[in-house]
């Protein structure tokens, strides 16, 4: 299971990887993980939990204090040049020149593989259609849209035939029908090239509807890993959403009004059926129930039998969003995308002092 159908291997395998920085900050602390060739693999993670620190490490930017990675059958720290051939990276930040055409762009990146002009000109016709991009070919790139150049950027990425592409928020900031025209291109890596995608993504939608299967990184570990209809249902339970206030009026039974998140996680696991219940960020609790439609009446009365207010309550089955919070106890927000692009900036500064 999870091993390449040709030989025996999988494309990338990650043993014990351990990333330590000065001072003693275990970015990356242990973490072991397979990639099977010809899937698409997410990698989420909130800012700070050592996703950028994995991934510059899977593409050789990063040495690792421990631990082993390989990808296409060579090991990133003994191996890189020929890991670094075998790959394609596509960052965040989009790595096309305004002032040349499409077609020039697409020639430097092949050049910049050795490739000759005869494989560069028969390749971008290939990228340039699979991409939509055939009839911009000759235009200056300062012309297209933010979505025409994202799309430029896949097909330098994939000019030299990787057999790994690893893509780094393909569609963050773009409009929607934009990023579905993307996820279009992306789901055809896989059936024309037979390509291997790792992508990262703070869009929950985009990693349900394309992933095989998604891996979670939190403080330096894999806290869930799976494909996305098993992280959902290893949830257990229908979710339920409740925001309490505590009030001044007295309990019904004559006792007292819970005593801080402890008495309050306390008396909501109390009520038949809650299995679970864990505090938001936004100050919400967030319980699993077996039978949510049962849970919620036990909840409501058992939250005012005690004097508390029950100003919010909804129940839906779990979705990504709510594995992701129930593994990291934090939502992953649009925004964080921006900020962990100046995180891997940093990164790539270290990887090169």
């Amino acid at each position: 299971m999870g091993m390449d159908e040709q030989n025996g291997q999988p494309v990338i395998s990650v043993t014990d990887l351990v990333k330590e920085y000065r001072g003693g900050v275990r970015a990356v602390d242990g973490v072991t993980f397979e990639v099977r060739r010809g899937e698409n693999f997410g990698f989420l993670g909130p800012n700070g939990a050592g996703k950028t620190t994995t991934i510059l490490t899977l593409i050789t930017l990063l040495r690792p204090t421990s631990g082993r990675a390989v990808v296409c059958g060579h090991d990133v720290v003994a191996e890189p040049d020929r890991v670094r051939l075998r790959i394609g990276y596509v960052s965040q930040d989009i790595a096309v020149d305004d002032t040349l055409t499409g077609e020039e762009n697409l020639y430097l990146q092949g050049r910049l593989y050795h490739l000759d002009r005869e494989t560069i000109a028969r390749r971008s016709r290939e990228v340039l259609e699979m991409v939509d991009l055939t009839a911009r070919a000759r235009d200056l790139v300062m012309t297209y849209s933010g979505g025409m150049r994202k799309r430029l950027d896949i097909a330098g990425g994939l000019i030299h035939r990787p057999e790994v592409l690893f893509l780094d928020e393909p569609t963050l900031g773009l409009d929607v029908q934009t990023r579905r025209r993307i996820w279009d291109y992306i789901r055809l890596l896989r059936e024309r090239e037979g390509i291997t995608v790792f992508m990262t993504t703070h869009y929950m939608e985009e990693a349900d509807q394309l992933c095989d299967r998604i891996a979670i990184m939190d403080h330096g570990r894999i806290v869930a890993i799976g494909t996305p209809s098993e992280l959902k249902a290893g949830i257990g339970g229908d979710l339920l959403t409740v925001d309490i206030t505590t009030g001044r009026r007295g309990t019904r039974d004559g006792g007292v009004q819970p005593d801080g998140d402890g008495g309050l996680q306390d008396l909501l696991l109390t009520v038949p059926g809650i299995k679970q219940a864990s505090r938001a960020s936004d100050g919400r609790w967030v319980l699993v129930a077996d039978r949510g439609e049962e849970a919620a009446p036990a909840v409501l009365e058992a939250v005012g039998r005690h004097g508390l207010r029950v100003n919010y309550l909804a129940m839906k089955k779990p979705t990504l969003d709510d594995v992701f919070l129930h593994y990291t106890g934090r939502q992953l927000r649009e925004d964080e995308g921006q900020e962990d692009f100046s995180r891997r900036r940093t990164g790539l500064r270290r990887a090169r002092m």
